[in-house]
């Protein structure tokens, strides 16, 4: 699994995931400015890193079942 490239692309665009979402709490939680200026633009990126996220896994998958 580790010799696959696409397993690593997985796990960076799981991890990017896990970075904007610490990014949006982090922000929610402190509130002030920045939460009010970025919030919502922060989330709408990580839904479509998401989408991207859970495309690559499934493509994945699929693949290592022989597809």
């Amino acid at each position: 699994m580790r010799s696959d490239p696409l397993f690593y692309v997985v796990a960076a665009a799981s991890f990017a995931v896990l970075v904007i979402l610490m990014i949006g709490i982090a922000g929610f939680g402190r509130g002030g400015d920045f939460n009010k200026k970025h919030a919502n633009k922060l989330m709408r990126l990580r839904i479509a890193a998401q989408a991207v996220a859970i495309a690559l896994i499934l493509l994945f998958v699929y693949l290592r079942r022989g597809g």
